[in-house]
């Protein structure tokens, strides 16, 4: 395994890389924080039951990965723009590359690793096109820079369709990162509201020094949401009216949901208008928490529990947090739930509908129906491709890829 990975400890713990941290100290030696900061004292009873898993289907489709590219380093994200065939690879280090015709160009999209760091689980982590991106040539990226803060900017293409303008960035936000060199989220989504999603996490150390999660007044450990249309250099977003926190003193406008750790991916499904959240946890649980996109405000836990679990104790204070819909613990060699996508495309019957999912260091890949408030059916796919996966990606028809970091991509195809 790379460096990387070995520090991700866990994803990016295991991510050593990633997520480090995600299932473990993370060897930071932070204190922990008080679990309840924040909340009423008063306790309730949250015992540490085992999972029970959604009931298992047989009828699950046949899965078999079928190569696209290979030679990439640490490849955490794939997207594309709407309509179009090629695919665009966010390595870790700087660089985006793009496979077009079948074939990986071999001069990056986008090269700023002379911009960010890769110590810890930083890096470049993931990119968005803007919506109307064949007219206007936005994009936006997700990346950690030469202070270790988080810093979103937004770039243009060139001329040539293959090459983004590098003179182009604007920068759209900056979030204070420095002290600790994990849990850094990391995605970028453009939302079904076209507005867009920032995951964040909850600023490294172990069990949230800081208890940054629950304190709405920082932009850590928290989904945010802001309107970049009509961006300039004065003005570089704006908060939408509907955010649940605008005009609280004290609260930060642009958090859409907060008490996250380290989401290591999020997924919209426009079939049925829900949010997926992949929450990685620290040593007992992994999360998946799913929610109405038009649901704001939400406490998703972190750090009250890990998963259904109180994280200092055998109770605490749950009242007006949000459960996950699906949990799971870190036996099986598992450490660090790697977040995937609704299925959507149409080349694989059977699997409309299902959220996949993969963890870090187990490596299997499982998917799960939601339906009325439940997950009602689990899949076990097993492993689908030798190596770590790091991430998932999908490309402008929908289809679905996993990224190595072995440096391979691979199409998922029914078998």
């Amino acid at each position: 395994m790379t460096t990387w990975i070995k520090h991700l400890s866990r994803l990016l713990a295991c991510l050593a890389g990633v997520l480090a941290g995600c299932g473990g100290s993370g060897g930071d030696g932070a204190s922990p924080a008080p679990a309840s900061a924040g909340l009423s004292s008063e306790p309730a009873a949250q015992p540490a039951t085992a999972f029970t898993p959604p009931p298992a289907n047989t009828s699950a489709p046949a899965l078999a990965v079928k190569a696209v590219a290979s030679g990439l380093s640490s490849p955490v994200f794939l997207t594309a723009p709407d309509g179009d065939t090629r695919l665009f690879i966010v390595e870790r280090g700087g660089s985006i590359r793009i496979v077009q015709d079948g074939g990986l160009l071999p001069a990056p999209f986008l090269d700023i690793r002379s911009r960010t760091t890769t110590d810890g689980e930083r890096g470049l982590l993931s990119m968005a096109f803007d919506p109307a991106y064949a007219e206007n040539g936005f994009f936006y990226v997700y990346y950690t820079d030469l202070n270790g803060d988080i810093a979103i900017e937004r770039y243009s293409v060139s001329a040539n369709p293959a090459r983004a303008e590098p003179a182009s960035a604007l920068r759209i936000l900056s979030i204070p990162h420095a002290q600790f060199s994990n849990h850094n989220g990391g995605l970028l989504r453009f939302g079904p509201d076209g507005y867009l999603y920032v995951g964040t996490g909850d600023g490294g150390g172990e069990a949230d020094p800081f208890v940054n999660a629950q304190n709405t007044g920082v932009l850590l450990g928290k989904l945010l949401r802001i309107n970049v249309s009509g961006t300039s250099a004065g003005t570089p977003y704006a908060v939408p009216a509907t955010n649940p926190f605008l005009d609280q003193p004290g609260k930060r406008a642009e958090i859409w949901a907060y008490g996250l750790r380290n989401p290591w991916r999020y997924a919209f499904d426009p079939g049925t208008n829900l949010l997926y959240i992949a929450d990685v946890g620290q040593n007992k649980r992994e999360e998946i928490d799913i929610a109405s996109t038009v649901q704001g405000g939400l406490n998703y836990g972190w750090n009250v529990m890990e998963g259904k679990v109180c994280f200092t104790g055998d109770a605490c204070d749950s009242r007006g947090l949000t459960l996950p819909a699906l949990e799971y613990g870190h036996d099986g060699g598992a450490c660090a739930i790697v977040g995937g996508f609704v299925y959507r495309g149409a080349a694989i019957q059977g699997l409309q509908g299902v959220y996949l999912y993969s963890d870090l260091c187990a490596g299997w890949i499982k998917g799960l129906r939601y339906e009325n408030g439940a997950a009602v059916a689990g899949m076990d796919f097993s492993r689908l491709a030798d190596g770590t996966v790091l991430s998932f990606g999908e490309d402008a028809q929908h289809e679905l890829y996993l990224l190595m970091a072995e440096g391979n991509v691979y199409r998922i195809v029914a078998r």
